[in-house]
């Protein structure tokens, strides 16, 4: 397995758990200060932020639906000045009101550090021709992958979605090694290679792919590294909470690896809204 950050990804479970609480407070601090919305849901349910102190106490917070980042549409949970935000990213908005995403230029650094750990867990190194097929603009995977890929010195090839018999010359052409893209757009590229008499073992140097923003199922997997003898990774992420890099695979395809000392998960009872044991 690939290790981009030794030091974090290898950290002893105690160090990271203090890790985690120590940025919760400050997290539940600044939003409390800086967010008219989450003060006051925090108000109604009777918690302060000294009340957070540890990871336990993330059960004594307010949950955040996706209809209250739709009420607040576009700017009104955003926790820094205008001035502060350098970019801007969006849902798609097919099943209501656009949810809406403001990055500093620390989280744009934060977000690329995670796309590095992950390209490296899949894989990668500063020798690959990093392959982004995910699109380009409002939609976080395009510019998520590009700024990670860039971070640990790969060369990126940033195609974009689309124009596929294109997608494929390129990848002959200027040597692609990483594929990043939807598991979906990944067969259509594959059906497209067959179509064009191109056998992607003999005629490419694709190596493996990393695939998400959308659900997959290990069928799909095991379809598209026969068809396109690679490997398949498996990447996690959502727009609310940053983009892609929230968790991977490595390389042994057993399982994601969160981003712990970014994200805190837990298993929430869909019915009574209490954490499960993990």
């Amino acid at each position: 397995m690939g290790i981009w950050n030794t030091e974090v990804e290898c950290m002893e479970r105690e160090k990271l758990t203090n890790l985690q609480a120590q940025r919760l407070c400050n997290t539940v601090q600044r939003v409390h200060s800086n967010v008219a919305f989450y003060r006051q849901k925090m108000e109604d349910k009777g918690v302060e932020p000294g009340d957070i102190k540890t990871v336990e106490d993330l059960r004594k917070l307010p949950f955040t639906y996706k209809q209250d980042l739709r009420d607040t549409y576009p700017y009104g949970l955003f926790a820094v000045p205008m001035d502060d935000v350098v970019r801007i990213h969006a849902s798609t908005g097919t099943t209501g009101k656009r949810t809406v995403v403001g990055y500093t230029a620390k989280d744009i650094d934060t977000w690329a550090e995670l796309i590095a750990r992950s390209l490296t867990a899949a894989g990668a190194g500063k020798s690959d021709f990093v392959h982004i097929a995910y699109g380009y603009g409002l939609f976080t995977g395009g510019l998520g992958v590009h700024y990670g890929a860039e971070k640990i010195g790969a060369t990126v090839i940033p195609v974009s979605s689309g124009n596929t018999k294109r997608q494929i010359e390129i990848m002959q052409d200027f040597g692609s090694t990483i594929l990043t893209s939807t598991p979906s757009y990944a067969l259509y590229i594959a059906e497209t290679m067959r179509e064009m008499g191109i056998d992607p073992r003999k005629d490419l140097k694709l190596k493996a792919g990393v695939f998400g923003a959308e659900p997959w199922t290990e069928e799909m997997r095991r379809e598209i590294e026969q068809q396109m003898g690679i490997k398949a990774i498996d990447i996690y992420g959502l727009s609310e909470i940053m983009g892609p890099g929230v968790s991977v695979e490595c390389e042994h395809q057993n399982g994601m690896h969160i981003q712990e000392d970014h994200f805190i998960a837990e298993i929430i009872d869909p019915v009574t809204e209490e954490p499960l044991p993990i």
